[in-house]
């Protein structure tokens, strides 16, 4: 039995761990290449959670599930630096949760990935990895989350989380390299939002990607 712990600093929605983050931990427990994981409870931060048979159980209850995962549409196109970098500018600010480890704009700690338009229901934002973190699945997985979201439409006044989220990771960049993260949506369902990211390495390589759901809160 794997025991994980989700470090107050990698929260999502407040008082729970950014989805993305989360599921990256436990896709990185897996042999597979495509991984979904679906979360079924707001993870909790700073309590040990157990894994077992691909399940994150808080005591009796269960949090997120992985499962083998594939894909249902392309992986959304590049978009330039420069204009990735813009959008990120414009939409500065513009996001539900500001505390988010991922798109919070208050978090000095944090990724400060905020996408903002590009295209028709395309959205992007410039992003380097620093040493202050291991470059690995968690923090890729993360990085493909928030961008995701904001791809929904009003979703600063409209907030979601994310249901599920399925991803791969192909490479990882290195410390300082400029990468661009794009979301793009495929529809809206009810409260829910169906969306892919990918993110995109200095010399134009896939590094990774992924297909999420979003569930508006109301």
């Amino acid at each position: 039995m794997t025991t994980l712990r989700i470090p107050s600093r990698f929260n999502g929605p407040p008082g729970s761990g950014n989805g993305g983050w989360v599921a990256g931990l436990l896709a990185e427990l897996r042999d597979d290449a495509v991984v979904k994981v679906t979360l079924r409870r707001p993870p909790p931060l700073e309590t040990p959670l157990r894994v077992t048979d691909g399940g994150l159980y808080d005591g009796e209850t269960l949090v997120a599930e992985s499962v083998p995962g594939e894909f249902l549409h392309d992986a959304p196109a590049a978009v330039a630096y420069a204009d990735a970098a813009s959008a990120s500018v414009e939409r500065q600010g513009d996001t539900p949760f500001r505390e988010c480890f991922v798109c919070g704009d208050l978090r000095a700690d944090g990724l400060r990935i905020q996408a903002g338009a590009v295209g028709d229901g395309v959205v992007a934002a410039a992003w380097s990895p620093d040493d202050s973190l291991p470059v690995g699945a968690p923090l890729l997985w993360a990085a493909m989350d928030c961008p995701g979201g904001f791809a929904v439409p009003e979703i600063a006044s409209r907030p979601a989380v994310l249901g599920s989220m399925t991803a791969t990771v192909r490479d990882t960049p290195a410390i300082g390299e400029r990468c661009v993260v794009v979301g793009a949506l495929h529809g809206e369902s009810g409260r829910k939002g169906l969306t892919a990211t990918a993110i995109y390495g200095e010399d134009g390589r896939l590094l990774g990607r992924s297909e999420q759901v979003w569930i508006r809160l109301s």
